[in-house]
């Protein structure tokens, strides 16, 4: 078994006791994806299309991309952004989208709108 460390710097450092992606086994796992910076800004889409790239980045840092997802996660403050969040996520998976759920959250880190964690693999 052999563990590896993902980091790229272009997306943001862990902002805690994890990396940013860890892949073993061809199989990638990446931590959850925020955009701090557009939080507080109140456009969801412009947030999330942020969080999807810092998953790109990630991915290519890998030495993977978007169709190798296979699972993702999306953790959102607010049900009511769904259609918005589905909207820019859905350019990111235009064909074989990866399972996944999305669920409503009280708060997330940073105090974000919006968290997305996947699962690649090669």
């Amino acid at each position: 078994m052999s563990k590896q460390i993902v980091y790229t710097d272009e997306a943001p450092a862990p902002i805690g006791p994890y990396s940013q992606a860890v892949k073993i086994n061809g199989t990638l796992f990446v931590s959850g994806q925020v955009a701090i910076e557009l939080s507080t800004q109140g456009d969801i889409q412009a947030e999330t299309q942020k969080v999807m790239e810092n998953i790109g980045a990630i991915l290519k840092a890998a030495g993977m991309d978007y169709p190798n997802v296979v699972k993702s996660s999306i953790f959102v403050k607010d049900m009511n952004n769904f259609a918005a969040i589905n909207e820019v996520y859905g350019r990111f998976f235009t064909e074989n989208p990866p399972a996944r759920e999305t669920v409503e959250v009280a708060r997330l880190p940073k105090d974000v709108n919006v968290e997305i964690s996947v699962i690649a693999v090669q």
